[in-house]
């Protein structure tokens, strides 16, 4: 979004200046916004508290008491933020040469640019990390992983074996996320909602979910994923996935890929006492994570 400080405005740059939070080669939508559920906050950090339900109910003969169970608490994830900042200097020679409406306005664009370049690479890091030793969510272990712990057993919510982008293995992940289960084992209505792609496979993937055939076949049957529509919330192309091969399903869990929003601002201005140069810096502060790894599902390809 443009936003513009004119002289009158308690940010303003300086006099005269209108700094549009803008660039010259134009720039993809935020992105970082299909990838995670983005909440407001106002702590230095937050937490989401695992509670673990109930297991099946055992048979009471006639007779005996009934069994209780205590509703005990399960892993934690802490999101703690991160604050970013950058600015830069107009000198004081350059104001007193009338040149300051020209770099300021260059150079405010150019730092709104790398603002919103910097959120959106931090928000995809956390896919590209998906399997990187030490980036951990609150169960201990990487985002995609074949042993995420629970009280009924380790459980998967990665492609194993791997595979490459296909209309088979996108089958096979969805069938994954059908098959859910929660700490206790208890089956649960997980569904698959969005794919996300990077650029590379970004054509691939719309040829096979919006074939209406089988795609790559010579059979005469239908695109079942399709069909069904079994992505409802359809394609989703990040710019800033670093992995050519790797791809993802989001699904409906309701505290799975989160962010938190703590504070921002555009510009500040301010003019240095000993150089008489004119300062502006932008500032974010945010954090992006995941609660429960059952918000994701994936493969980093073949």
């Amino acid at each position: 979004m443009a936003v513009i400080f004119t002289g009158n405005h308690p940010k303003a740059l300086w006099p005269g200046v209108k700094a549009w939070f803008g660039v010259g080669y134009g720039e993809h939508p935020e992105e970082f916004r299909d990838l995670y559920d983005i909440e407001t906050s106002s702590q230095a950090w937050e937490e989401d508290v695992q509670l673990k339900g109930f297991g099946l109910m055992p048979e009471k003969p006639q007779g005996t008491s009934t069994v209780y169970q205590g509703q005990n608490q399960g892993y934690i994830s802490r999101y703690t933020h991160v604050a970013y900042s950058l600015g830069f200097i107009v000198t004081y020679e350059e104001l007193t040469d009338n040149l300051y409406a020209k770099v300021a306005g260059s150079r405010a664009k150019a730092l709104g640019f790398a603002k919103r370049q910097t959120k959106e690479t931090v928000a995809a890091n956390v896919y590209n990390r998906h399997a990187t030793a030490g980036y951990t969510g609150g169960d201990g272990v990487v985002l995609l992983s074949t042993s995420h712990p629970s009280s009924a057993g380790n459980w998967s919510n990665i492609l194993n074996p791997a595979a490459d982008l296909s209309e088979a293995a996108l089958e096979d992940l969805c069938i994954q996320i059908m098959g859910a289960a929660d700490d206790m084992g208890n089956k649960i209505a997980l569904q698959p909602m969005s794919l996300h792609v990077p650029r590379q496979l970004w054509f691939e993937a719309n040829r096979i979910l919006k074939s209406v055939l089988q795609n790559d076949t010579a059979n005469n049957a239908i695109n079942v994923l399709k069909s069904t529509n079994a992505i409802p919330g359809g394609i989703k192309v990040n710019h800033y996935f670093t992995d050519a091969d790797a791809y993802f399903i989001r699904t409906n869990c309701p505290d799975g890929m989160k962010g938190y929003q703590r504070d921002s601002f555009d510009l500040k201005r301010d003019n240095d006492f000993d150089t008489d140069n004119a300062k502006a810096k932008t500032y974010d502060r945010y954090v992006f994570y995941w609660s429960d790894p059952h918000g994701l599902y994936g493969s980093p390809g073949a």
